[in-house]
């Protein structure tokens, strides 16, 4: 099946949201849209081998489903080889993250890094400036999360622009995220948080400096104002990977934050439900919601191949 070229991203890796343009977003977009169309022609897809010849990293310091299988399988569509990276060098302590990097510039073209730190993956971005490093979780941000949710929404919705998404709960790397990628694609964004886990001050600033078409970014902490007549409401859990000493903290200060029944209700009435996965059932989202008819939770998790096929396709090609 023909295809147009595959557009080349202005960034050499992707550590963030804001590593992408407007126009590189909006184009991932359609090339992920493209691709997932093209998926059932197996290897006689026009993608089937345009990385052949190339190997990608995996280095994943976290656990991961969606994340991890997402992009093994994307590599291996796109005729690329993977070679797993021990857990245990994420820490730094056997070998300095720099050297590991620089060791990889030499044997692989790209390098798909899960951990803790940021820092971390800029580090080791910084310290190999032939390696093509892609960001698959920081405990600050989740930008292929963020990639996946924006494709759902797209093919949900159509036009992005003049549409409204309230994160309810923490503000955390996903919320991040998706307070970037909903600026630069004109999405209002309204995020609702107890006091003490608003998001970061400079993530706020950033998003207002970047949004295009519009777009706005208000603060809330009550839930029930953020949500009035919103498109979407999106959630996450109460307490992440590396915070489980405070989960019954979280469990307490989060409680009024549940996605139920009644907040749903309290939304625009064809008004989606989102969450990143995996999901407490009974915690931050009852079952009868995240069941619900409104539900695209598993649109957003298939979405996750489509778009890291796409970023890695303008990122290596």
């Amino acid at each position: 099946m023909d295809t147009v070229p595959p557009p080349v991203a202005s960034a050499r890796s992707f550590l963030s949201i804001l590593d992408l343009s407007h126009t590189d977003l909006l184009r991932l977009l359609d090339l992920a849209a493209q691709m997932k169309a093209d998926r059932p022609l197996r290897r006689e897809a026009a993608t089937a081998s345009v990385l052949a010849g190339l190997h990608v990293a995996m280095l994943f310091e976290k656990p991961s489903l969606r994340t991890r299988s997402t992009f093994e399988i994307a590599v291996k569509e796109l005729g690329a080889e993977t070679l797993h990276v021990p857990s245990e060098f994420a820490a730094g302590t056997r070998e300095p993250l720099p050297d590991i990097a620089r060791n990889l510039e030499r044997w692989v073209d790209a390098l798909v890094i899960r951990t803790y730190a940021q820092d971390k993956v800029a580090l080791m971005a910084a310290a190999a400036p032939k390696l093509h490093v892609i960001n698959a979780l920081s405990d600050e941000e989740h930008p292929c999360q963020a990639l996946a949710d924006m494709m759902t929404l797209q093919e949900h919705w159509g036009s992005l622009l003049g549409r409204r998404i309230a994160f309810v709960g923490d503000g955390n790397n996903v919320a991040t995220s998706l307070a970037h990628a909903t600026a630069l694609l004109g999405i209002g964004f309204h995020i609702a948080s107890p006091r003490g886990y608003e998001l970061p001050s400079q993530v706020v600033e950033t998003a207002r400096r970047v949004a295009a078409d519009g777009a706005g970014l208000r603060l809330f902490t009550d839930p029930c104002e953020a949500i009035q007549g919103v498109d979407a409401i999106y959630t996450d859990v109460w307490t992440s990977m590396g915070q489980e000493r405070e989960t019954e903290r979280r469990r307490q200060n989060f409680a009024p934050y549940q996605v139920n029944r009644q907040m749903m209700a309290a939304a625009a009435p064809d008004a989606l439900f989102m969450h990143c996965l995996p999901a407490h059932r009974g915690e931050e989202v009852t079952s009868d919601v995240l069941d619900s008819p409104a539900s695209v939770v598993f649109d957003q998790a298939e979405n996750r191949l489509h778009t890291q096929k796409a970023l890695l396709l303008m990122l290596l090609s």
